[in-house]
């Protein structure tokens, strides 16, 4: 290549030098020694009480951030242009690929990913950096510098063992190929939102090693740190959401969860930092919980760890996992048992120096809320249990074994069904206490009448009697109490229509995740208990019917893609009256066009199924293999109520968006609380 180029498809003056890899190194490189030296002049400037190392957070702070952006902006660049001599993008892109999923391919495999981790870090700090100005000097230092120790870890694990801009020579004069699962426009916005929820889980853990560094935590640190986890939160739920969707759509076998330990990565952080936002508003109105509030914080930051060890150890085997070196899994694991270890050593030193100050009642709003929060903490165990016990046996030579959905249902329903109990009746409870004859008032109409339509749904369906009835009886109970709950805010109100508009933000926000919880249990389980299927080899012209619809297999054709071939398969779907459980539509009928692709660059066939959605039912038809002259074998699928699945996590992200952008959170804190954490944040 010559020392500048044009980038292909750029504007003429856009040139890419030959070096441009080396500069990304180097600011690698760079970034690491500003995290170490804001790592350690913040941590001991806030001991030592010296102001001028204090200082030193912020700017550190965004000068890592530049440099990352520069890194990024330069292994950008060389997919852009093709560089074949770096061995990323030698492994990662081809010439034919199209500029969109180049650009995309950057965080497509394990370095590029890496790379985005650290990157939203240190956007996480310069966000902290931005709004921490009204908290005290020697708190804010403390959690940049904890999040400065953090990126080193990182960026010491890219540069010694994951290092994108790596050369090779010869250069190839073709790249292999990005993943063919990957070129999509899911991994265009699924890998960022969920790794900015990951690393969003960083802040909380900052802000609690930061309260347990000064020996004091309060009312002003839990107000101070929830929107940070709101703010992760919301990522989290967004990224597995559309992880979902994603994997609904690409995979081409029709279903939105199978339990995947990769999925399972991502979802046990968010079961945690669930549990985290309801106990910080403990903490935050009641002055209690504290020690379990920061043990949270530090538990979701360890399971996003952990996450990352999984999916890039080797250990696993995965349409998500990255890597397959177990150098790496040491490394991360490593960094794992350092971050872990030292915070549960200090957490085990300071915690009891965190005394609370609120009491209450077992049946009291805080009881319920303990409540959500152990059945959290025990769903967040039953998924790690059912993720690593496999890989412990395999490890200790005790054979390999699967643990499959099976297991997780099972487990997981009825803790999902207690979580949605107190959901419901939670937040209709007093703080401090409130008599057990008072709570049973609340709930003398309304446990009857969710149970009485949960049980017209699940009749309406006609099969799966129980567990349908289970499910729409928990959402109705939620959906209840929720309306309940405006209700009672309006009661003493002179004029309703005044008192809805002035209701407070983060109260509109929790009472829109709730429903979206309700929407989601609904979704789940008009799915789970009424979609079918059917495999099942058709000619041309030959139909079935399943659900209330016949599938006729019409054509198979051949098609061209821009970097792909295939055939292209033609199913005319139309409603053929009463049949199969759940919702049907007397819409005219469509045709559903699914797909089988042969990409040229490595050869790998990939599925796309044909897809038509609706509010209440989804519409699938997936081909396999050719069988004869004129025959395919197909895959159709009926899915009542699929999109409320997303629906709901649709609705819980912006309940946590309207949460987190509550007035209290914007206002600059009393001088009173700074005063309280400032005393705390010196060294005992």
């Amino acid at each position: 290549m010559n020392d500048a180029t044009p980038l292909p498809g750029g504007p003429s003056w856009l040139l890419y030098d030959s070096l441009t890899p080396e500069v990304g190194t180097l600011a690698l490189a760079a970034a690491l020694v500003l995290a170490l030296i804001g790592a350690t002049l913040s941590l001991a400037g806030a001991a030592t009480g010296r102001m001028a190392w204090l200082r030193v957070a912020r700017p550190t702070s965004h000068g890592q951030c530049a440099l990352l952006v520069i890194a990024w902006a330069a292994l950008s660049a060389a997919f852009v242009a093709n560089d074949f001599s770096v061995l990323y993008v030698a492994n990662n892109s081809n010439t034919q690929l199209p500029l969109i999923y180049r650009l995309s391919a950057v965080w497509g495999a394990h370095e590029g990913s890496l790379l985005l981790w650290s990157l939203a870090l240190t956007g996480w700090m310069v966000a902290v950096a931005l709004r921490s100005r009204h908290l005290p000097e020697v708190f804010a230092a403390r959690v940049l510098g904890v999040m400065s120790l953090v990126n080193a870890g990182f960026l010491a694990f890219i540069l010694f063992t994951s290092n994108p801009f790596l050369r090779h020579f010869p250069a190839p004069a073709e790249g292999r190929d990005l993943n063919p699962l990957l070129q999509d426009p899911g991994l265009i916005f699924h890998p960022p939102m969920l790794y900015m929820g990951y690393v969003g889980m960083s802040v909380a853990f900052a802000f609690a090693i930061a309260a347990l560094l000064g020996g004091r935590l309060d009312a002003a640190w839990a107000r101070w740190t929830r929107p940070w986890t709101l703010a992760a939160w919301v990522f989290l739920t967004l990224g597995i959401t559309l992880g979902s969707w994603w994997a609904y759509y690409e995979l081409g076998w029709g279903g939105w969860w199978f339990w995947d330990p990769v999925e399972n990565a991502s979802f046990m952080p968010w079961l945690i930092a669930t549990a985290l936002v309801h106990s910080l508003a403990v903490t935050e109105q009641r002055d209690s919980f504290k020690r379990w509030t920061v043990l949270l914080a530090i538990c979701g930051f360890a399971l996003s760890l952990l996450g990352t060890f999984l999916v890039r150890s080797g250990v696993l085997t995965s349409v998500h996992a990255f890597a397959a070196d177990p150098t790496r899994g040491v490394f991360i694991l490593g960094v794992l048992a350092l971050a872990v270890g030292a915070s549960l050593v200090l957490y085990s030193v300071r915690a009891p120096l965190l005394v609370d100050r609120g009491s209450f009642a077992p049946i009291s709003r805080e009881g319920f809320l303990l409540a959500n929060n152990v059945v959290l903490v025990v769903s967040a165990a039953a998924v790690l249990l059912g993720t690593l016990y496999p890989l412990a046996m395999d490890a200790f030579g005790l054979g390999k074994i699967s643990v499959g959905p099976p297991y997780f249902n099972a487990v997981f329903a009825p803790l999902m069904l207690l979580l949605a109990l107190a959901l419901g009746i939670g937040p209709r409870v007093r703080w401090k206490g409130q008599e057990a004859r008072e709570v049973g008032l609340l709930m003398r109409w309304s446990l009857p009448l969710s149970v009485l339509a949960g049980t017209l749904a699940a009749l309406f369906g006609g099969v799966h009697l129980l567990a349908t009835t289970a499910g729409f009886s928990a959402a109705f109970w939620v959906l209840g109490h929720t309306a309940l709950t405006v209700r009672d805010r309006l009661r003493y109100a002179r004029s309703s229509s005044t008192a809805l508009r002035r209701l407070p933000v983060g109260f509109v926000g929790m009472l829109l995740a709730h429903v979206g919880f309700a929407v989601c249990i609904i979704g789940v389980t008009a799915v789970s208990q009424w979609g079918v299927e059917r495999d099942i080899r058709l000619a041309m012209g030959e139909s079935t019917e399943l659900g209330g619809f016949r599938f006729t297999l019409q054509s198979v054709r051949e098609i061209d893609g821009p970097n792909y071939s295939g055939v292209r398969g033609s199913v005319l779907v139309e409603p053929v009256g009463v049949g199969g459980a759940g919702p049907r539509d007397a819409t005219a009928s469509l045709t559903l066009y699914p797909e089988k692709r042969v990409y040229q660059a490595g050869g790998a066939a990939m599925t796309e199924a044909g897809i038509a959605a609706g509010i209440t039912r989804d519409l699938l038809a997936s081909l396999g293999e050719p069988r004869g002259d004129s025959a395919w074998t197909l895959r159709v699928q009926v899915k009542p109520f699929q999109r409320w699945i997303w629906f709901g996590g649709l609705f819980m992200a912006l309940g946590g968006i309207l949460a987190a952008s509550d007035r209290r959170y914007r206002l600059r804190v009393r001088a009173a609380d700074g005063e309280a954490l400032a005393a705390g944040a010196r060294p005992a």
